[in-house]
């Protein structure tokens, strides 16, 4: 016979199993009405940050693709500022070396002036004399002197401003080189996609990176740099101008100067040929009275003989009428007209002598002075000479150097010119 077997545990009641079932039907509704609403709520969040990772997408490549075409614009500009600054560099330089030239082009007047002065430092006797040959070549030396010292100014301030150019290029070079770098990280960074290679979560990317600076401290550090350069650059132009401006001018003071020189020398060589043929002059008239002075004394020292002949002969009647016998010895009119003809000889004798010795005493004295006409005129053609010689060394100053052939050369002679009185002079005393 079959037997009841009841698993021994616990009963519920009919009424919980019925709760029971209500409970798990409601908190399946309620499950499901909040897993409803999640997932509501995380396709809007999912929309709203598709959309939103879009556009800041969007936004941040629009703000990228700017900056790219502000730094080019920039990078532009540097590259134009840099460009105008090579050939302000070259233009500077070329007026630096223009105007060393010009400085090199004054020891060739310098050295012409000095050896003037110091050829004519030869000069002798009277001729040594502060002319305005003199005066005219110590201003053209002090003229020399100061545009040298003006060109060797204007040459320090060109190499100053190369310095500051070139410092001011290698500034504008670095930035330049930031901003090329900078634009190919930029540009880099917009050509990143989602499917682009390398890609990964990075250490701290939003930290502020050391010595970063704000947006208008870059803009103006560039803008500093360019201005600066343009400024610079308008200041070279500024003294590229006073450089050509005072080789101008300095060249202008220099042949004013130097046809101012060659004018005196000129001058004063006419002056001299003028004094040196009126030297001639009276020389060719003091050697006639000379000439003329010791054919008189001659003459005269020949009357003087015959007077003294005629004297003799009177001495000689006279003394031969006195062994004339007893009352013979008279005197008669013979004995007084031989003892006035002794007389008058006497006297004649007498002054012819004093007009002699004052002969002769002429004849020393025109001696005397055509020595110093002589000494005079070989001064002066001594000083024509130094002067000539002057000016041949002159012709360097006009005359390239491949086609300067001296006129006047150590032995003073002449090439293919006529003579002048001082080389006519020169010949006779040779």
């Amino acid at each position: 016979m079959a037997t009841l077997s009841l698993k021994p545990s616990q009963r519920y009641r009919l009424s919980d199993w019925l709760t029971n079932s209500y409970l798990l039907s409601t908190n399946a509704e309620r499950q499901r009405d909040a897993s409803h609403q999640i997932r509501q709520e995380a396709r809007i969040l999912r929309n709203e940050t598709n959309n939103q990772t879009v556009w800041d997408e969007h936004d941040n490549r629009t703000r990228l693709a700017e900056r790219i075409d502000t730094v080019n614009r920039w990078k532009e500009m540097l590259d134009k500022c840099l460009t105008d600054l090579d050939a302000e560099i070259d233009s500077l330089t070329q007026a630096k070396e223009s105007v060393e030239q010009s400085l090199q082009a004054k020891n060739l007047p310098l050295d012409v002036a000095i050896e003037c002065l110091t050829l004519r430092e030869s000069r002798r006797d009277i001729d040594v004399v502060k002319d305005p040959v003199e005066e005219e070549l110590m201003k053209e030396v002090e003229v020399i002197e100061a545009t040298k010292k003006v060109l060797q100014e204007k040459i320090s301030q060109a190499f100053q401003h190369l310095c500051l150019l070139q410092e001011i290029r290698q500034q504008l070079n670095s930035d330049h080189r930031d901003k090329m770098e900078t634009l190919e990280i930029d540009r880099g960074c917009l050509s990143l996609n989602l499917t682009a290679p390398n890609l990964s979560l990075k250490v701290n990317p939003t930290r502020v990176p050391k010595d970063s600076t704000t947006l208008q401290e870059w803009d103006d550090f560039t803008r500093f740099n360019k201005n600066r350069a343009d400024t610079e650059m308008k200041a070279s132009i500024e003294l590229r101008e006073t450089i050509a401006l005072a080789i101008a001018q300095t060249n202008n003071e220099l042949e004013a100067q130097r046809v101012a020189t060659e004018f005196t020398f000129r001058k004063r060589l006419r002056e001299m040929e003028s004094l040196y043929s009126e030297l001639k002059w009276q020389e060719k008239n003091t050697l006639e009275e000379i000439a003329e002075l010791q054919a008189d004394i001659r003459r005269l020292e020949e009357d003087l003989r015959r007077k003294m002949m005629n004297l003799k002969l009177a001495h000689t009647r006279l003394e031969s009428r006195t062994y004339r016998p007893n009352v013979e010895l008279c005197r008669d009119q013979t004995q007084y007209g031989l003892i006035d003809e002794v007389h008058q000889l006497e006297a004649t004798i007498s002054i012819m002598k004093q007009k002699l010795a004052q002969t002769q005493d002429a004849l020393d004295a025109l001696f005397k002075h055509l020595a110093r006409i002589q000494a005079d005129i070989a001064c002066k053609t001594n000083t024509m000479l130094l002067d000539t010689k002057c000016m041949d060394i002159r012709r360097k100053l006009t005359v390239p150097a491949e086609k300067f052939v001296p006129q006047v050369d150590t032995f003073t002679r002449t090439t293919n010119r006529t003579l002048s009185p001082l080389k006519t002079c020169q010949l006779e005393l040779n």
